[in-house]
């Protein structure tokens, strides 16, 4: 029987030995920490601080902001110096509360206890996480505790963890797999206790053959979680194609949940957070964060507190060997480009990469010459090209009848395309438009 996947997808060069060997280390922050209060999908959250207030380690400074969204926790003690726009790796201005690190990092009453979740009620656990503030970190951000309350939990039968982690370069979720796989085990054990039908399997690509092992070996006595080896391809972690890999071929659209096709799915250190909040009393106030590319120094895993600077990750692995013509939040296939370190660690950062040569800079967009590879790549099964042209047009109707709502923006058409032609980039601002139409009519 060959390794579980999905149709379609592409290899892109995985760059994992700059930092897949570098245990975790952990950093301490330095000045001010900016805690912006949109890091997740839906409503901002609504800050319950002022300036000039003392704060400490644990303590909530913005609370959600409606169902879907979720409060933030401040990572340090200190003083909150001001709350206005900051920017952040999208590129905008975001509403932030800006605080002052005292360096003693106190915190608040009861940080740290240790609690049996089977003492818990399945409500106690879904309020533990929601006012611990976690939001999958392996992604967009949506709201944990939304996730883990679906309308019926007894439709759910599986709950995955992904442990892909498909985007090259990155090793973040690699290190936390080898370094605190009991955590990942405990975490999925918890969420289990909200169904009682579903069993646990953690989702692994072969290229960690390591923690497929490790991993393998602590679940052996474990009758309801197994581990699920993945055949390496990209975007073998997306969502969908995760689920259509681990069950044997249930999907789902754009319009449907996960819970719809009776799983949830969760990345590593989402359920290792949510292990930290139930079990040890320790909301979300950090980030473990790979910082490479060829243009680093010293490539490396760091654990850092939520609202350090990209610029003292980029000093504590050593600063730049050499000057890089591209800085990315994320990898290289769904990273953000950045033109300034001065931006915060929130939530859903996930890699600092940096390159010295632009590839994509360097290559000259030329016509569509119709050779289809585009199609065969996409693993949302739409047609490419026939997107691109309908975008190129600004046909917001066209666009909708070609299925371009199920792009992912995972980027492998962009990467195979001969012509060198930005596709996910024009269907990235075209499912923005579609969207905002939707809005506006209803």
């Amino acid at each position: 029987m060959g390794l579980s996947t999905f149709i379609g997808g592409v290899h892109p060069y995985e760059g994992k030995e700059l930092s897949a060997d570098k245990p975790i280390q952990v950093i301490q922050p330095r000045g001010e920490l900016v805690f912006p209060v949109s890091q997740h999908i839906g409503a901002p959250a609504k800050p319950i601080v002022e300036k000039g207030d003392a704060v400490l380690a644990g303590q909530k400074i913005a609370e959600a902001g409606g169902f879907v969204s979720a409060p933030v926790i401040c990572s340090v003690s200190g003083t909150v110096k001001a709350i206005e726009p900051r920017l952040t790796a999208g590129g905008s201005m975001v509403p932030s509360i800006v605080v002052e690190n005292d360096g003693e990092y106190r915190t608040v009453p009861g940080f740290g206890e240790k609690r049996d979740y089977e003492t818990l009620s399945k409500q106690e656990i879904r309020d533990i996480v929601r006012e611990a503030g976690i939001v999958g970190l392996g992604g967009a951000g949506f709201p944990t505790s939304v996730k883990l309350t679906p309308k019926d939990d007894g439709a759910i039968d599986y709950v995955i963890v992904n442990g892909a982690e498909c985007e090259p370069y990155l090793t973040s979720d690699y290190r936390v797999m080898m370094e605190q796989p009991e955590k990942v085990i405990g975490g999925l054990k918890v969420i289990l206790r909200l169904f009682e039908k579903a069993k646990g399997v953690i989702a692994v690509e072969e290229n960690k053959p390591e923690a497929i092992k490790k991993l393998t070996e602590l679940v052996k006595d474990e009758p309801r979680i197994s581990v699920c080896p993945l055949k390496t391809k990209y975007p073998q972690g997306g969502e969908r194609f995760l689920i259509y890999a681990v069950t044997g071929g249930r999907q789902i659209n754009s319009s449907m949940l996960p819970a719809d096709a009776g799983c949830i799915v969760d990345n590593v250190d989402t359920v290792v957070s949510v292990y930290n909040a139930v079990c040890e009393s320790t909301p979300l106030i950090r980030r473990i964060i790979t910082v490479t590319g060829d243009a680093v120094k010293e490539p490396r895993n760091f654990e850092v507190r939520l609202g350090t600077c990209y610029e003292e990750l980029l000093e504590a692995a050593g600063g730049f060997k050499e000057q890089p013509e591209k800085i990315l939040s994320g990898g290289p296939m769904m990273g953000q480009a950045l033109f300034s370190l001065k931006i915060p660690v929130m939530k859903t950062s996930s890699a600092l990469t940096c390159f010295v040569k632009d590839p994509v800079a360097a290559s000259e967009e030329t016509p569509c010459i119709r050779c289809g590879r585009c199609v065969e790549v996409c693993p949302g099964h739409v047609v490419p090209q026939m997107m691109m042209a309908a975008a190129e047009r600004h046909d917001l109707a066209l666009f909708e009848k070609l299925n371009g709502m199920e792009c992912c923006e995972c980027g492998c058409c962009t990467y195979i395309c001969p012509a060198h032609r930005p596709l996910t980039q024009a269907f990235k601002e075209m499912r923005k438009a579609v969207t905002a139409e939707r809005k506006k009519k209803a």
